[in-house]
């Protein structure tokens, strides 16, 4: 008898609110930036009650999994922690929804504290882990590596980083992964091509991941940030590998960048798998459901 698919959900940057009212001493540096940017605009962009019937619609279809990738807070202030914590846990058990952190989790070097505590039950690998990322969860025939690109940036940046020792240790991962005949999907929030146009927002080390990723493989990338659809490709040593984005899935509108998540079916092991998948989301009708297939 053939196994049931692997139903994995995508979602990302819900930029949870209403913004918890900030105490003065934490407007400063960025902080008082971002707050400015949140009170002009950026709280008309997400919408709650559309991320309620994002999350409603996704429960409907009853996935094995769920990958968030990050930006769930907004200036990374302890209270949005907890307002944050309180959202995710009603994507699913921790142990059946994997998270890892935006930049906007990690606005500030004090946010990093309070980041790792409040949300270490949906980042802890299946096995003790020497560093939080990247973390490995498996599950079926399935494993998940999720790896942190969060860091503190200046004023005005928003780019990522992996670092060093976290891409030796994911590339460890990979190449166990495989050697176990697991099919590798792997979760950061940045978009993993690095192109000069986005220095100040995208992936610092996209090179070196994507030579991790040339010399390892990986079935499946998932990322955030960017606030849109997008479907590219890296190259592995057996081929072209999808490296999906998804929209913010609470913002407010029903075109191509408005709120959607993507779910994902993926069958057989390694080598005789198979992975499709489509995305829903807001459609013209302000309702809920399928938009379309992903072409890979």
């Amino acid at each position: 008898m053939a196994r049931v698919p692997f139903r994995l959900a995508h979602l990302t940057d819900p930029h949870i609110g209403p913004l918890p009212r900030p105490r003065r001493r934490d407007l400063l540096g960025k902080r008082a930036t971002g707050y400015l940017n949140w009170r002009r605009g950026r709280h008309l962009v997400h919408d709650m009650a559309t991320l309620d019937h994002i999350v409603a619609d996704l429960r409907a279809q009853a996935p094995d999994h769920v990958a968030m990738t990050g930006d769930i807070a907004n200036l990374g202030l302890p209270a949005e922690f907890q307002l944050a914590r309180k959202w995710l846990e009603t994507l699913g058990d921790p142990r059946s929804v994997s998270f890892v952190p935006g930049n906007h989790d990690a606005y500030v070097r004090g946010s990093l504290p309070d980041l790792a505590a409040s949300f270490a039950p949906w980042t802890s690998g299946d096995a003790p882990q020497e560093a939080l990322y990247p973390f490995l969860r498996v599950r079926g025939d399935v494993a998940v590596i999720g790896l942190s690109s969060a860091v503190p940036t200046p004023l005005f940046i928003a780019s990522g980083r992996l670092g060093r020792p976290q891409l030796a240790r994911a590339e460890a991962m990979l190449a166990d992964c495989a050697r176990a005949g697991l099919v590798r999907v792997v979760l950061l929030h940045h978009p993993p091509q690095l192109e000069p146009a986005s220095l100040a927002r995208g992936l610092i080390d996209a090179r070196d991941f994507a030579e991790v990723i040339r010399r390892q493989g990986a079935e499946l990338i998932l990322h955030g940030h960017n606030h849109c659809a997008s479907v590219r490709h890296f190259v592995g040593p057996t081929g072209r590998i999808p490296v999906v984005g998804a929209p913010s899935a609470s913002a407010r509108g029903s075109s191509r960048n408005g709120a959607a998540y993507h779910l994902f079916e993926i069958s057989g092991r390694l080598g005789d798998h198979r992975i499709s998948g489509v995305s829903r989301g807001v459609r013209a009708d302000g309702a809920v459901g399928a938009l379309g297939p992903l072409s890979f």
